[in-house]
């Protein structure tokens, strides 16, 4: 039998795989954005709070006993090396990365609030406290990109219609 303690260090760890998926993709779509200088900063500071964020989760695992797993870790920095690979041969990357990032950020918030109720289960507060404050921020990424998918998209079509090869970065 699973205890809920076993499930909320399970799921930590899977959350800290998702945020090392999540820099190498962020890390790959900030380098090559040329064209979109607001997008581009939003993606370094969300990149910045990814790494953080990872450090967070790393400190709640080991807190609980645990260590981080470097098999899923690395799992998820290939399939966001894969996405970074496959985005960079699309003549609408920086479209495709907005959509991508924009669901990856929603995928996110229902980990932190799957996580939030286990710690919360487990009376683990410190933990509670912690996740809430990275849904707090991946909440505001999600906002920020669809708030700004119709502006990013409006930018692409001008550029595309000029035929301007930057137009997908």
């Amino acid at each position: 039998m699973t205890t809920k303690e076993d499930r909320l260090l399970q799921w930590l760890r899977d959350a800290h795989a998702m945020e090392k998926q999540a820099e190498a993709m962020l890390s790959a779509q900030a380098s090559r954005i040329v064209s979109y200088p607001e997008l581009k900063q939003k993606i370094e500071e969300h990149l910045a709070e990814t790494r953080r964020q990872a450090d967070m989760l790393q400190s709640c695992i080991e807190r609980r006993g645990g260590d981080i797993s470097t098999l899923k870790d690395l799992m998820g920095r290939f399939a966001a090396m894969g996405q970074g690979l496959g985005g960079a041969v699309m003549d609408d990357e920086v479209i495709k990365g907005s959509m991508a990032s924009y669901t990856f950020e929603h995928m996110e918030i229902a980990a932190y609030e799957v996580l939030i109720a286990t710690a919360e289960a487990c009376g683990d507060v410190e933990t509670v406290a912690v996740c809430q404050r990275i849904l707090n921020e991946e909440t505001a990424m999600a906002t920020w990109l669809g708030e700004n998918l119709g502006p990013v998209t409006q930018r692409f079509l001008s550029l595309d219609e000029r035929d301007d090869a930057s137009a997908k970065r």
